[in-house]
This record gives C-alpha cells, structure tokens and sequence, in this order.
C-alpha cells in the first residue's frame, strides 16, 4: 500500500498547475517522480492525501505555491555537461567575441536554467582561459526558476563527485578545498562574473541589454511545442547580430524555425533578415 491516496484525477490536476505555472508538460511517466517528490510536502503538514495537500495549496497559494513548483522541477546538472558546447565556445565564439566587440569590451552571456550552478560556472572557467582580465566588461547572468537551486549555485560549494568533469589544474586555480578535502568553492575570483538571479522564463524578462550568448539546455525540453517556439522567438529578440544559443542535447527546433541556423550539436545562430 502506498503511503498517500494518489489517483489519476491528483495527477491530472498537478499537470495541469504546474503547466499553467511554467509550460512545464509532465507526461504519465513522470507519475512516479510527482508522487516521490511531493509526498516530502504531505509529511510536512501531516496530510495523508494528496488531494488534501492541493486543497491546502489552493487556500495558501502564496507560501507553498513556490515549494510545490520547487519540489517538482527536476535538477540534474554538471560541469562542462556538452563539453563540445565549451569548446565552440572557447575555440571559437570567445575569440570571435573579443574582436567583433572590440570597440564596446562588452561581453554578455546568459545561463537560463541554471540549476545548482555548474553551468555558468563552467562558462565563467571558459571566459577566465580565453578573455583578458583587465579592460573588457565581461558578465554572465545566471537565472532559475527554482529559488533553492539558485541559493546553492550562489554558495558554489560542491562535493567531490560533483566536480568530476573538472580537469585538475582548473579545480587547482579555482577551486578551495575544506580543512577535510570532502567539499571544493568556486573562488571569489570566478564568482565576480556572475550574477544569480530567479527567474520565470514565462513571465516577463526584466534584462535591457542584448546577449552574446544564451546556454538553454535541458529547460525546453518540459515545454510543449507552441511555449517552445515563443521561447525560441523571445531568445532571438534578445541576442545581439551573430548571437548564439545552445540548447541541451535531447532539444532542436522545428524546420519552421527561421530565427537561427542550426550549425549542428545543438548549437544556433541568429540568423539575419535583411
């Protein structure tokens, strides 16, 4: 016997909050992972159903909406996840940046959905190898829905097994170990290029300036078809001409697409219409 009454008209209704909340499609497999993840909320205040907790959440929508989000968007995340995505972008895009930019030494890049933060400190790694430290102005923001997600990429403490992908001499130069050796922080020094800051990608974006790049990986993949291509229309708004976005591996555009060129390995470029 499961711990919670769960049935099919719970599951239905939590779809459907957390689709109108944030595009997010959550498909009958997912069942599972909803009931895993929320049965931590029903043990918080003692309920034994679920449609007593989501009674509850509609009576306090505004303490426990955001929990419930937090508890079911997933995170999994890691450094240099892509690496092809980090070398295009060391190998090619930063370079090509530090020339086309040359006369504003402006850089701005932007990690939506960035999770416990390995991502944009990944990118910030990638910034500090290939662009100079002094005389550019250069600033990743760093955005997530989940305001928990965001308090532990801004602490930028993580274990052992978390920075695997690192190679040695980068965990060397920007990374401080505990008195034990079992935690590693991102330095300071890393951290200054980034801004954390939370962020419903379906609400209005709040950013003035243009990007140069946009990493979105892994976030679209929760849309459906018709919140994908708004998304893929409002990042194209907001790249700068000859901007880039990445999207994650398992995500692509329609051929209906004419915003970007695809050039391959999940990698776009604003295209330019004359």
């Amino acid at each position: 016997m499961p711990e919670f009454s769960f049935t099919d008209k719970d599951f239905k209704n939590i779809s459907e909050r957390v689709y109108q909340a944030c595009g997010i499609v959550l498909g009958p497999h997912k069942r599972e992972m909803v009931y895993s993840r929320l049965a931590k909320r029903l043990r918080f205040y003692g309920f034994t159903q679920f449609n007593q907790y989501l009674d509850y959440l509609d009576g306090n929508n505004d303490e426990e909406f955001s929990n419930f989000i937090n508890a079911i968007t997933t995170n999994l995340t890691a450094f240099y996840r892509e690496k092809h995505h980090f070398d295009f972008l060391e190998k090619v895009l930063l370079p090509k940046l530090l020339k086309d930019n040359a006369s504003t030494r402006k850089i701005r890049i932007w990690s939506a959905g960035c999770s416990t933060g390995e991502e944009p400190y990944s990118i910030a790694m990638s910034v500090a190898k290939i662009c100079p430290r002094s005389g550019w102005d250069i600033k990743i923001l760093a955005t997530d829905l989940d305001s928990n997600v965001l308090a532990t990429a801004q602490q930028g403490v993580y274990n052992q097994r978390q920075i695997d992908g690192i190679p040695d001499n980068l965990v060397q130069q920007w990374f401080l170990k505990s008195k034990h050796g079992d935690q590693l922080k991102v330095k300071p020094g890393l951290q200054k290029y980034i801004t954390f800051k939370r962020l419903n990608l379906l609400e209005p974006w709040p950013m003035k300036g243009k990007f140069d790049v946009i990493f979105c990986r892994n976030v679209v993949i929760y849309f459906d078809k018709t919140t994908k291509e708004y998304l893929y229309d409002q990042f194209a708004n907001r790249l700068a001409n000859h901007g880039h976005l990445f999207l994650g591996h398992s995500e692509s555009m329609g051929k209906d697409q004419h915003q970007f060129h695809n050039l391959g390995k999940t990698m776009y470029a604003k295209a330019h219409h004359s």
